[in-house]
């Protein structure tokens, strides 16, 4: 293998490594804002205790979403400046491309309802939170199908 070759593939193992974390911080801190760690006693394991405070969770979920986007942000600029020449999104890449742009669009509109002071009826905050948490539960488990079966998010042209 050569050395340019060498230095891709652990590029591309350091940000599979990234994304992988981030999505896990990003499912465990939106769940911990719900207050299941706490009622289900797991707050109450030694060193889990942060999970039931959620202004920690909330911080590190805005911490992460901005991890992500920043992720995102980088692999859809290096598709379509470089990639998009020699590969192309599969099914599944698409599928899922399209499931993130929801979990990430319904995001958005939930930070610009907690940070600034656009009413929201109650009715479209229900749609959005409930919107959210569908998409990530759908994401998370098209994407360990994804995993489990190999099927990538792109394929050769």
């Amino acid at each position: 293998m050569s050395t340019r070759t060498h230095v891709i593939a652990r590029k591309g193992r350091m940000g599979s490594y990234a994304y992988g974390l981030t999505l896990f911080l990003l499912a465990l801190t939106g769940f911990a804002q719900m207050p299941i760690f706490k009622r289900y006693y797991i707050a109450d394991i030694p060193g889990f205790g942060w999970l039931a405070e959620f202004y920690t969770t909330h911080f590190l979920h805005y911490l992460a979403a901005t991890a992500i986007l920043a992720i995102t942000t980088y692999v859809v600029a290096e598709y379509l400046l470089v990639t998009r020449r020699y590969q192309r999104l599969s099914p599944t890449g698409v599928a899922r491309a399209a499931i993130l742009l929801g979990i990430i669009v319904s995001g958005i509109l939930l930070v610009i309802r907690n940070s600034v002071f656009v009413p929201f009826s109650p009715a479209v905050v229900t749609v959005l939170l409930l919107m959210h948490m569908g998409l990530t539960m759908v994401f998370l488990l098209f994407a360990l199908y994804c995993k489990l079966s190999c099927r990538p998010w792109t394929a050769p042209v």
